[in-house]
């Protein structure tokens, strides 16, 4: 043992592949190299077996259905797919709020739309980096799409109270993404308790591929 390697510390980052995962994946590589979508030979139906197998997977963990369930590339696409999807579908609701303390991913995606015509509210936190209830309350209206809240925060761990905060959103009619990155593994995780319409996830946290 190499006693001058540094002390990896940085799992919320990113987390090695866990063996387990790296043997069920290997066969992927190489025997059953199938495109998913090529519906005419085995070797594709393999593999679609395989995501769909995944799929499952992922609903299972989070308390979805099955076909609820988009693989990107990762957190990132997943959080600008949710929210430029339901902003740029939408032609009435023009608000769309989120907190400061949101991982770029979504601060950079909400303030696009902010360039694009949408009334984009990004609220402070409490001196806890919690959400102030009443603050999001008064703020939101019968304009407002879509609120983005991190479930757990990637840099000091607050758990946001995303039932309570889907509550508010419910009372106008407004839909709520959550970016769940740093939560999902780590506690319970069931997107009907929570009351949330759109999860992001990535594999790469919860020692899956990067």
């Amino acid at each position: 043992m190499n006693d001058n390697l540094p002390i990896y510390l940085d799992y919320q980052a990113t987390t090695p592949l866990d063996s387990r995962v790296r043997d069920a994946m290997e066969p992927y590589w190489a025997e059953k190299f199938g495109n998913p979508h090529s519906e005419g030979h085995c070797f594709g139906w393999d593999a679609r077996e395989a995501v769909e197998t995944a799929r499952c997977q992922v609903a299972e963990s989070i308390g979805a259905d099955d076909a609820e369930v988009v693989f990107v590339s990762g957190a990132t696409e997943s959080c600008n797919l949710a929210l430029r999807g339901i902003a740029l579908t939408s032609h009435e609701r023009k608000q769309i709020i989120s907190l400061a303390t949101e991982h770029s991913a979504v601060l950079e995606t909400v303030q696009w739309l902010g360039s694009q015509g949408f009334d984009v509210k990004i609220l402070p936190v409490t001196s806890d980096g919690l959400v102030d209830l009443s603050m999001l309350d008064d703020t939101l209206n019968n304009q407002t799409l879509l609120v983005s809240v991190m479930l757990a925060n990637n840099e000091i761990g607050v758990i946001q109270p995303l039932a309570e905060i889907s509550a508010l959103c419910r009372s106008v009619g407004a839909m709520l993404h959550t970016d769940a990155t740093q939560a999902v593994g780590r506690i319970k995780v069931n997107v009907d308790e929570l009351g949330v319409d759109l999860l992001s996830l990535s594999g790469h946290k919860i020692y899956g591929p990067n």
